[in-house]
């Protein structure tokens, strides 16, 4: 099934439509669920979506029960918390810390901790917490940008093999910072029930045009692997990012 691809004039119209969308789709499940598991994405493309999804919290049409709602992360950072690379830290800043959810329902990948056992224990609690389809964890949404490299959560061209890992979480490395970080794997953001990418900007402009039409060096992409194999998969752009295909 081809992807959903919807097109903003600003970055900002972007994130704005995405929030009404997320607050539209979330009660609409809540009709057929009794929670919803989420996994957020990291690096700075998403900011600004959860920055308006804070702001939607405030408007009394538009509310949601955010006890029914269970966050991840695809991907995180091996930093602390506080350090500015942190993807639950910068989410928790403009957003989490504005609405009203349980502790107990924010699910971080633990920076801090050892990569390699962080991995494991977060793969167990993904098995745990995360209702599954054909025997693998299946989100009911999972959002990811892509970066200019073509790589998808923390999984980097020369680590492509993690989309195929058997495991839930695998260990990666940025091979430009040479960063360890923890990631969910192609098999696990593939079984997501939808699939919603958020890409602004026009040095994203050529990875956008080579993944969606499938040309180019896109194999060598990560990003151009992950879709929704059981439900949606959709592309938000703005019309920089858009501006080749």
């Amino acid at each position: 099934m081809k992807p959903d691809i919807r097109i903003f004039t600003e970055p900002e119209i972007m994130a704005t439509s995405l929030s009404e969308e997320f607050y539209r789709y979330v009660n609409q499940l809540f009709n057929s669920h009794n929670s919803l598991n989420v996994a957020l994405s990291g690096g700075n493309t998403p900011l600004l979506f959860f920055t308006k999804l804070a702001e939607y919290n405030g408007q009394k049409l538009n509310k949601i029960d955010w006890k029914r709602i269970h966050f991840f992360w695809g991907d995180e950072r091996c930093v602390p918390t506080s350090h500015e690379d942190s993807n639950y830290g910068r989410a928790s800043e403009v957003f989490l810390s504005t609405i009203d959810i349980p502790e107990k329902n924010i699910h971080r990948i633990n920076g801090e901790n050892d990569p390699y056992n962080e991995s494991e224990r977060y793969s167990q609690l993904v098995r745990q917490m995360v209702n599954t389809k054909s025997g693998i964890p299946s989100f009911d949404w999972v959002f990811l940008g892509v970066g200019t490299d073509g790589h998808i959560a923390s999984i980097f061209p020369d680590q492509i093999k993690l989309i195929n890992s058997e495991k839930i979480c695998e260990v990666s490395e940025n091979p430009e910072s040479k960063q360890k970080r923890v990631t969910l794997t192609g098999i696990i953001l593939n079984n997501a029930k939808r699939i919603t990418f958020i890409v602004t900007g026009d040095h994203k402009k050529n990875v956008v045009k080579n993944i969606l039409n499938n040309e180019g060096p896109y194999k060598k992409y990560p990003a151009s692997y992950i879709k929704s194999n059981n439900g949606v998969t959709d592309w938000y752009l703005d019309s920089k990012a858009a501006d080749l295909i």
